[in-house]
């Protein structure tokens, strides 16, 4: 299997010699990568003859009992029915697969090997079948072919903060082009399905509300968050009249968010400071983080919720809100490295709740006292800002980024979605206190 070129591959946006991105449907080839910045997608990886024919063998077998339609070059089709995925370069998308597993799957997408007319709902089918894709012995021997997450990657103070400037610094503009105006990028909550674009306003601010309500945010309350993001729950706490002490990695994040905190009014009320939560000092009544903990990682857990142990006040509650995934599946997979660490988020592991019970009781006294799902929700949060972002293409090319770029965030959002829509990832609202103090 292929090693990644870097850590991080070059996918911040540059201000020449752009390739110009067109509209292209789903059964137009997508041509014109740019090998100075995608070097791992314009190139074929080196892989054996034989380790490509027997990844041909393990997808067309996985393929074949999948509620799919995949037409391979047009021509012999696959699966039980269902959804179309176009397979338009079958040899060039089995050679990445072989190669590089499930990054090659994705790195296929965005050379336009392959694409659908309806990629959530292939990727949907394809996340409710997770489990069952790669056959039993072979998933025993994970460690012998899947590949390791570079050292690089690890969530030291140091390689947090390049992790997290690889994602949240890439353009506040670009997140503004999808986000609603409150610039929240987690999930909503909704009164109803379908949702559209002019409801997430009001819908994250009814997530933010019952955040700030688990952890018991009023008037006068010390409050810690960590994760600053552009600042809507900041601002939303302090008119409240909390204070608030929130923390980022991201400078991109935090210029824009002190901007906004002044704008509403609340600069007296709200400390937003570019630092790493092992480096928080002070005890406070209520910490909250919003889908943050992801970007932790699990050999940190341990020190993460030690420090949200000692940063809380006697009495004190702690609401989080975080992205789950089920228990067997993160420990099978927690030293994978994919595609979504490659070009997404570098580092990033969704706990389970079931991990974080096993974390909280072995090295602290916080203990959960109410969860609540509504993975639902996410998925249509995600539909927004993905049709947003579709729709708004243009305005994507002209800041800089190019029509890989663009495939590329495509299917990440996609992807994510597809992760709700199937039941295979949730999102949860949680409360901890400590024992000593139930």
């Amino acid at each position: 299997m292929k090693v990644p070129t870097t850590p991080n591959p070059p996918v911040a946006p540059a201000r020449s010699g752009l390739i110009p991105a067109q509209s292209r449907s789903a059964t137009t080839p997508f041509t014109g990568v740019d090998a100075d910045r995608w070097p791992d997608v314009a190139a074929q990886p080196e892989a054996s003859g034989i380790r490509t024919a027997v990844a041909e063998r393990l997808v067309r077998r996985a393929l074949s009992r999948l509620p799919l339609r995949v037409r391979l070059a047009g021509r012999d089709s696959i699966g039980l029915g269902g959804p179309l995925m176009e397979i338009r370069r079958p040899d060039a998308f089995f050679r990445r697969i072989g190669a590089g597993g499930l990054i090659g799957f994705g790195e296929s997408y965005m050379a336009g090997e392959w694409d659908s007319p309806d990629l959530v709902g292939v990727l949907t089918v394809l996340a409710g079948n997770a489990a069952g894709l790669v056959p039993a012995p072979l998933q025993k021997l994970r460690k012998l072919w899947a590949l390791r997450r570079p050292a690089s990657q690890a969530n030291t103070p140091e390689g947090s903060r390049d992790n997290i400037s690889h994602h949240y610094d890439l353009s506040n503009d670009l997140f503004a082009l999808f986000l609603d105006d409150t610039l929240t990028y987690s999930s909503a909550v909704f009164r109803g399905f379908p949702a559209e674009h002019d409801l997430l306003p009001a819908a994250q601010h009814r997530k933010i509300d019952r955040l700030l309500d688990l952890a018991g945010v009023r008037h006068g309350t010390e409050l810690l968050e960590i994760g600053t993001g552009w600042g809507e729950l900041a601002v939303r706490a302090a008119a409240r009249g909390a204070r608030v002490t929130t923390v980022t990695l991201s400078r991109e994040q935090r210029e824009l968010a002190m901007a906004r905190i002044r704008e509403a009014g609340h600069e007296d009320r709200v400390d937003v400071r570019l630092r790493d939560y092992r480096d928080v000092t002070g005890e406070y009544d209520a910490i909250v983080s919003v889908e943050m903990i992801e970007a932790v990682g699990a050999e940190f857990w341990p020190e993460y919720f030690r420090t949200l142990e000692r940063r809380l006040a006697p009495g004190g509650r702690i609401a989080l809100q975080a992205i789950t995934m089920p228990d067997d599946r993160m420990l099978a997979s927690r030293s994978t490295y994919t595609w979504i660490h490659k070009y997404i988020f570098p580092g990033g592991l969704l706990p389970s709740t079931e991990a974080v019970e096993r974390v909280t009781t072995a090295h602290t006294n916080l203990r959960t006292r109410q969860r609540d799902g509504f993975g639902t929700h996410y998925a249509e949060t995600l539909r927004l800002w993905r049709e947003r972002f579709e729709e708004r293409a243009a305005q994507v090319d002209a800041l800089g980024f190019d029509a890989t770029f663009r495939r590329m965030w495509t299917f990440y959002l996609a992807y994510s979605e597809a992760g709700f829509r199937s039941g295979y990832l949730d999102v949860q609202q949680l409360l901890l206190t400590r024992e000593d103090t139930a």
